[in-house]
């Protein structure tokens, strides 16, 4: 019995934090997994998720062949064997003949999860000619990640204390169970004394471990929180004056507006005692303050982005901003992550500009196009109806994930064309598709690549079960069908991700012939530093607290503060406050979203 061992990294918790897996294989059949602890590799303890990849590669219902419909959409799925040539061959043809008919455009390109194959899809896409390409994250981490863009120019999300750090506000998130990984840099934190706030309407096990002021808050209404917050600092002075007068914009619309929003107001709307909100404000006269923020449960409103954009103007205003010990940027990395995607490669330096125009959000959402490359994709009912959608490719997606799911099963089942890709057939989504592809796993997977610091990883995949394909490699199967080889080097694999490995000057042999697939890459620069050397790329070059983009789209300037739909009647009266609240999404350590269900 010959017995080898190799590297990958989990996908079970989506694009982060690809904890290292070392598995080892027995006649090629894996038999064993353990931590990857070797070479530096930092995510390194494997929770339950990891190790039911196992049983996730060997389920007896796993998705091995490419399938074709052999009965009409909607109706429970009755499928046809094909093989790989057939499939790329009718996908290639029916999504030429909807360009052909109707445009590139009318092609939606889309990917729910994991997001590993975002880059080349979006490379895809572009390359055919439709600025169409969506993501899952419409629903979740873009809104915040546009609050970022709105205030600084740049997605900010705060991280862990540093050694600088006094307090720590947790907002809307529990690592323990979503970010295991920091829970043990966060417990060292708070032994060398960092306090932390943490902003949560239930008793979660990051309120019992890490806690020294709790605000368990009426779901929704964090943005009233903080504007309350801020509304008490400025009136005793303790913002930061000469920050505000140097890098912000709009801080008199702001200060004005919080005149009539004090921690009264704040206590009222939020269900918090008044005391506690001034006890938590005043964790900010201690020294640095930083912020971990959820990029789920504060956004995930009709007033979402809004409540995001007043949180971190909250530490804008305290100086918390580029801060060491506050809320830094991180240093440009060596290689754009996944759920992101280095822009040249993904070819919206290029080419996205000129198509931009086509995309299907444009009316709808013009903010959100002019800031997110990805289109907004909540409103897939209305683009199918109105013709701006007529047919998709769907990696990794969920009809599920969506309220009123119905409504989106029927739009794919409008669709002229669809194609999925998937581990296992899931009827709640393909049923109301026309082919259906197998995925390799991440056993079997080479792209993509786990980046910390400036270190490069890679994966060394065992042969696939049955004919499974990996995600990367389909994208370039299709793009050399619908005739765009030389984008996608002849169906190379290994020649696409020596392309999107270009920024650090290693090829993907290099990385993969060194110690351990890892490579040290040289640093960018510096990381950004506080003070005059900060710079923030927006319309004024300051944090703007009022936003010139909002304000140019009719929209509010400022991030004012409205009641969730949950809380509003049909007569516009606001519901009684003792109400019992359903809250979704709250984390378990083995589920990650709708996975491992």
């Amino acid at each position: 019995m010959r017995t080898t061992q190799a590297y990958t990294f989990c996908d079970g918790c989506n694009h982060i934090p690809k904890c290292g897996i070392v598995y080892e294989l027995q006649d090629g059949v894996i038999t064993h997994l353990r931590s990857r602890t070797d070479f530096g590799y930092p995510n390194n303890t494997l929770c339950a998720k990891g190790y039911a990849q196992l049983q996730e590669h060997y389920h007896p219902d796993r998705l091995l062949h490419p399938m074709r419909r052999s009965n009409s959409k909607g109706s429970p799925s009755q499928w046809e064997r094909i093989s790989w040539d057939e499939a790329i061959d009718l996908i290639a043809e029916r999504l030429l003949s909807v360009k052909e008919e109707y445009g590139a455009d009318k092609v939606c390109f889309y990917t729910g999860d994991p997001k590993e194959m975002r880059p080349p899809l979006q490379r895809l896409a572009y390359a055919f000619g439709s600025p169409n390409f969506g993501t899952e994250s419409s629903t979740c981490f873009t809104s915040i990640w546009m609050a970022g863009k709105l205030l600084f120019g740049a997605a900010v999300m705060g991280g862990p204390p540093g050694p600088e750090t006094k307090t720590c506000f947790v907002w809307g998130t529990n690592p323990a169970y979503s970010r295991p990984t920091m829970m043990k840099g966060l417990l060292a934190a708070k032994e060398r004394g960092v306090r932390y706030v943490v902003v949560d309407p239930r008793i979660s096990p990051t309120v019992q471990t890490l806690a020294a002021v709790h605000l368990p808050i009426r779901p929704g209404t964090d943005g009233a929180l903080a504007l309350g917050m801020m509304s008490m600092l400025i009136e005793d002075g303790l913002y930061d004056r000469g920050f505000v007068e140097q890098w912000t914009h709009g801080f008199g619309e702001l200060k004005a507006y919080l005149e009539a929003f004090s921690v009264e107001k704040a206590s009222e709307i939020t269900g918090l005692d008044p005391e506690e909100i001034r006890i938590a404000a005043r964790e900010f006269s201690g020294g640095p303050a930083t912020l971990l923020i959820s990029a789920a449960p504060i956004v995930h409103h009709l007033n979402g982005c809004q409540n995001a954009r007043a949180v971190l103007s909250l530490f804008a205003i305290t100086g918390n901003i580029g801060r060491k010990g506050g809320v830094r940027f991180p240093p440009r990395p060596v290689l754009a992550p996944d759920h992101v995607g280095d822009p040249a490669f993904c070819r919206r330096t290029d080419l996205l500009p000129r198509i931009s125009h086509l995309r299907a959000d444009a009316e709808a959402f013009p903010v959100w196009a002019e800031l997110v490359p990805e289109i907004q994709m909540n409103h897939l009912p209305e683009y199918v109806a109105a013709g701006k959608i007529r047919a998709m490719a769907i990696f990794g997606g969920n009809a599920k994930m969506w309220p009123q799911p119905h409504e989106y099963q029927e739009a794919l089942r409008k669709l002229d064309f669809a194609f999925a890709v998937d581990y296992f057939e899931r009827p709640w989504t393909h049923d109301f598709v026309d082919v259906l592809l197998p995925a390799a796993t991440c056993f079997e997977r080479r792209a993509s690549f786990a980046v910390f610091d400036h270190a490069v990883y890679l994966r060394q995949p065992s042969p696939p079960r049955g004919e499974a394909r990996e995600d990367w490699q389909i994208i370039a199967d299709l793009g050399v069908a619908l005739g765009l080889g030389d984008d996608f080097f002849g169906g190379s694999l290994r020649s696409l991700l020596n392309a999107y490995l270009a920024p650090t000057g290693r090829t993907y042999d290099e990385i993969r012939a060194a110690p351990g697939s890892m490579v040290e890459i040289a640093t960018h620069g510096p990381d950004r530093e506080e003070g005059a050397q900060l710079g923030f790329n927006t319309f004024t070059g300051k944090i703007e607290l009022a936003s010139t983009l909002l304000a140019r789209h009719g929209l509010d300037a400022l991030p004012v503060f409205r009641e969730p739909a949950d809380f509003i009647d049909q007569t516009g009266d606001k519901d009684d406050r003792d109400t019992l609240v359903l809250m979704t999404g709250n984390r378990v350590p083995f589920f990650t979203h709708s996975k491992w269900r």
